[in-house]
């Protein structure tokens, strides 16, 4: 076989070496010094989570935690469970990951395409009730007779840090830094890095940063666990203090807003390129924090965990944060039809087109009501599912079918302008309607819309 010093035998070869790119100056106007921005999205798996995942395995594997073609069973919000599934294929392990109904759907999804078995679990329970991800989590790895990495008290999740990622940042900084700025989960990430950096130049502040609703600040602050409250951003704060973390290397500690995380998440990746998650908007917010007192030839490293496309359906989703007040809410006085209309696919078929492919765009991409437009742009009606249903029932070839055959009268056709309470009305009655779309064409508007996108409006 043929060597090449730039070709992996494996995609685990390919974890770490991220790179450090510097936040443009002016980003903040209130920030005079340089901020690097430590890029671990770049991992193979998306996240600063594969580190972990491979160093974790390699130790259980050492220990004899872990058997050749033995299960692997975590608890995880969806990056260290990316990261263990990349490995459990490269390596062969079997894997089940836990994980809270709150993550994004890509994340699962991902899951899912490396061979993970998935068991979703609800997010708004207590930590010790039976359903919680951890206590899930544990049940099965003790009934299967898996390994459970339990990456929140496993103190490998810092040594895996402490041995590739922190020496990774001490090398591109050529030693000279003045803080370490990172989001606080399971407090491996944080530990790990900081316990080197302060080991090699013990002025290196510590920064931490943690979202309202998690209890590792007042921790930090005052020893009290006090209750966890919900949070939206994902793969940050926690509802138990993690084993794995030392509270005791953290210099500064900030809390975050969800808002303030998703909006400098979306204007990092809009202005810069530099696309991270929330928990990256999250983790620069801290930075920008810490490094307004700081003089001009200061240097800050924030640590940005994770990529961006796996919040496409959350943190870049307008609909998504305008319907959790994420974004400013419309008042419900002057509100229309159009405040209502989400993001959502759109389509139409002409009368000549095939009913294969109008059955595709509404059973692939969702388009019910599916207009049935003339070739002026006319509203001739929509199509008929229920004769649809039908032929598919009777095994008929859709291909050789016109949808002209197949059309129903259109439903009522809102105006965008009209008061909000129109489309209110419009639904009493039945389960959709069609809302006139600025390029002439239509969208689809139904109850399922009207329940989440009636949360944007304030009525104050």
């Amino acid at each position: 076989m043929r060597g090449s010093a730039s070709v992996q035998d494996s995609i685990l070869d390919a974890i770490g070496h991220t790179p450090m790119v510097r936040l443009p100056r002016g980003f903040d106007p209130q920030v005079r010094c340089e901020i690097l921005l430590k890029c671990e999205f770049t991992n193979p798996g998306g996240s600063v989570k594969d580190r972990i995942a491979l160093y974790m395995v390699r130790e259980a594997e050492r220990k004899g935690l872990l058997k050749p073609g033995g299960r692997i069973v975590e608890c995880s919000s969806g990056n260290t469970g990316f990261g263990l599934c990349m490995v459990a294929a490269a390596l062969g392990y079997r894997i089940t990951i836990v994980i809270p109904d709150k993550m994004s759907r890509e994340k699962i999804g991902a899951l899912r395409a490396l061979g993970g078995d998935v068991v979703v679990t609800p997010a708004n329970v207590t930590v010790d009730h039976p359903q919680h991800y951890t206590q899930v989590a544990g049940r099965i790895a003790r009934e299967t007779g898996g390994w459970w990495p339990n990456q929140y008290h496993n103190p490998d999740n810092a040594w895996a840090h402490y041995y590739s990622t922190a020496p990774e940042i001490w090398e591109q900084v050529g030693g000279e830094m003045d803080a370490f700025v990172c989001g606080v989960g399971t407090g491996g990430t944080f530990t790990g890095i900081a316990r080197y950096l302060k080991e090699q130049d013990p002025a290196v502040r510590c920064v931490g940063v943690d979202p309202p609703g998690s209890i590792l600040y007042e921790y930090w602050k005052s020893g009290r666990i006090p209750e966890a409250q919900p949070y939206a951003v994902e793969g940050v704060g926690m509802e138990e203090v993690p084993g794995a973390w030392d509270k005791g290397l953290v210099d500064e500690f900030h809390v975050v807003e969800d808002s303030e995380s998703f909006a400098l998440a979306r204007r990092l990746a809009a202005t810069t390129g530099v696309f991270g998650g929330g928990s990256s908007g999250f983790a620069l917010a801290g930075a920008l924090r810490s490094a307004r007192g700081l003089p001009a030839d200061a240097r800050v490293v924030v640590l940005l965990p994770d990529y961006g496309k796996a919040y496409l359906s959350k943190t870049f989703s307008e609909d998504w944060l305008r319907d959790r007040r994420f974004l400013p809410p419309t008042p419900a006085a002057t509100a229309t039809v159009a405040d209502l209309v989400r993001d959502r696919e759109r389509a139409h078929v002409s009368p000549n087109d095939l009913l294969s492919g109008a059955v595709l765009q509404i059973g692939e991409r969702g388009v019910r009501p599916l207009p049935v437009v003339a070739p002026d742009g006319g509203l001739l009606g929509v199509l008929d599912e229920d004769a649809a249903l039908r032929r598919l029932a009777a095994g008929e070839d859709l291909a050789r079918l016109p949808v002209r055959e197949h059309v129903v009268p259109a439903p009522p056709v809102l105006e965008p302008g009209a008061p909000w309470t129109a489309a209110l009305a419009a639904l009493g009655a039945r389960e959709a309607v069609l809302v006139r779309h600025a390029d002439g064409g239509f969208v689809p508007l139904d109850r399922r819309d009207l329940l989440q996108s009636l949360r944007r409006l304030s009525h104050r």
